[in-house]
C-alpha cells in the first residue's frame, strides 16, 4: 500500500498532465514486453511489435548497443538494452523519467534532462539498481517456473561515472525505441489519454477535489488527508506542500506507480482505459460521415472535449435515438470514442476526428477547437 499524505497546500497544487509522458510510456512499455500481463489490453500492440523483437543482433548488454539503431535486428537490440535498465521489478532508476515543469513533455526535452543527470545521482541510482537484483527477466510466453535469464545493465559502469559517450548512447536508445515501439501507435495512445483527461477534468469541474480523487477507485481510495494507493510495497509519501502531478499512461498496468526517491517532485503515474483492439478508419467508413447531422455532432464533441449523449442531442437539435445512431457511425469511422461512466456515456473526439475538423476549416479562428490543458485542483 502506498499512502500519499496531503496538506491543504498540496490540495491546491494537484495537477493532471494534459498528455502522457513519453519517457514514462517508454519505461512502462518496456515492462509490458517482459511479461504476458494484460493480454487483452496489450495483445494487439505486442503482436504488432513482435517482428521488431525477432532477428539477429541482440547485443543488449554491449556498451555500443546504442550505435546499432539502424542495423539488422536493431529493434531487438534497442529493446533488450533498455530492458536491462528497466526491469519489471522492485526498482527502476528514477533518472530515466525526469520531472517536467507543468506536466507537459516531449521526448527531446525528456531525453535532454536524462542526459543532464548529475553524476552523484547516477552513481546512487545504479548502486540501487544493482542492489535490487535487477537484470533477471522471464520474457512473454515463457513456461511457468522458467528460469530467468540475466542481463548486464547497459553500459552500467560508464553511465554511473557520467560518461558522456555512454549517456549519448542511452539517449539514442530512448529515441530509437520510441520511434519503433511507441510513436507508430501514438494516435491510439493519445485518444485513450485524451478520453481519460476529459473525463477526470469533467468530474473535477462538477465535484471538485474529492470527485477527482474518487475517480481513481478501485486502484486508489481517498481517505482525507491520505490517498491510499494499491502498491506492491508498503510505503508513505509525504507531499509536504509540493503538490502532486497525476500523469495518465497508456502502458501503465493495473496499479499506479511513482518515483522511488520521495525527495523528487511527486508524481503518480496511473493507467488509463484502453480499447480492446487498435481502431482503424476505412475510406468507406469516412464516406458515411457526409451529412450535416454527423458533422454537427463531431464539431460539438470536439468543441466540448467530453459530453454526454443527451447534451449532444440537445446541442444539435436531434432526437436521442438518432443522436445515438450518428455517434455510432462516428465511432465506427474512428473519429469519436466513448466511455461509460455510471449511467452516462461520455463522448470525446479522437486525434483523427480533430485533424479532420482542422483540415476542413471547422476548427478555424472563429471558434477554435480546445486542447485539454492541465487542471489545477483547489479545495475552495
Amino acid at each position: 500500500m502506498l499512502r500519499i499524505h496531503f496538506t491543504a497546500q498540496d490540495l491546491e497544487y494537484v495537477r493532471i498532465a494534459r498528455s502522457s509522458d513519453p519517457l514514462w510510456e517508454i519505461v512502462c512499455s518496456v515492462c509490458r514486453l517482459q511479461t504476458d500481463e494484460g493480454r487483452l489490453a496489450f495483445g494487439p500492440w505486442r503482436r504488432a511489435v513482435a517482428p521488431l523483437l525477432r532477428g539477429g543482433g541482440g547485443g543488449g548488454g554491449r556498451e555500443g548497443g546504442g550505435e546499432r539503431a539502424g542495423g539488422s535486428g536493431a529493434g531487438r537490440a534497442v529493446a533488450v538494452a533498455l530492458r536491462s535498465l528497466m526491469p519489471c521489478g522492485p526498482y527502476i532508476p528514477d533518472f530515466l523519467t525526469p520531472a517536467v515543469d507543468g506536466g507537459i513533455a516531449d521526448l527531446r526535452q525528456g531525453v535532454d534532462r536524462v542526459l543532464a543527470t548529475p553524476r552523484s545521482r547516477l552513481r546512487r541510482e545504479f548502486t540501487l539498481l544493482a542492489e535490487s537484483g535487477a537484470g533477471a527477466f522471464v520474457g512473454p510466453g515463457a513456461r511457468p517456473g522458467a528460469r530467468a535469464a540475466r542481463l548486464r545493465p547497459f553500459a552500467a559502469e560508464r553511465l554511473a561515472r557520467g560518461d558522456a559517450e555512454a549517456l549519448r548512447a542511452l539517449g539514442g536508445l530512448l529515441t530509437a525505441y520510441d520511434a519503433k515501439f511507441v510513436a507508430p501507435y501514438r494516435p491510439w495512445i493519445d485518444a485513450a489519454v485524451a478520453s481519460d483527461v476529459a473525463w477526470r477534468s469533467r468530474e473535477l469541474a462538477a465535484g471538485g477535489t474529492r470527485a477527482l480523487l474518487e475517480t481513481f477507485r478501485p486502484m486508489a481510495r481517498w481517505s482525507p488527508p491520505v490517498l491510499e494507493v494499491t502498491y506492491p510495497v508498503d510505503r508513505d509519501l509525504h507531499l509536504a506542500g509540493r503538490g502532486l502531478l497525476l500523469v495518465p499512461s497508456y502502458f501503465c498496468w493495473r496499479k499506479p506507480i511513482t518515483l522511488f526517491d520521495g525527495d523528487l517532485p511527486p508524481v503518480l503515474v496511473y493507467p488509463v482505459e484502453k480499447p480492446v483492439q487498435l481502431p482503424a478508419a476505412s475510406g468507406a467508413s469516412l464516406a458515411r460521415l457526409l451529412g450535416p447531422t454527423r458533422a454537427a455532432l463531431l464539431y460539438e464533441v470536439a468543441a466540448r472535449g467530453c459530453a454526454t449523449t443527451s447534451e449532444l442531442a440537445l446541442a444539435v437539435g436531434c432526437s436521442l435515438p438518432n443522436t445515438c445512431q450518428q455517434l455510432a457511425i462516428l465511432r465506427e469511422a474512428g473519429l469519436a470514442a466513448c466511455r461509460k461512466e455510471g449511467r452516462c456515456v461520455l463522448h470525446h473526439p479522437t486525434p483523427l476526428g480533430r485533424q479532420l475538423l482542422e483540415e476542413s476549416g471547422a476548427g478555424s479562428s472563429e471558434r477554435p477547437l480546445p486542447v485539454p490543458r492541465p487542471a489545477t485542483v483547489s479545495p475552495w
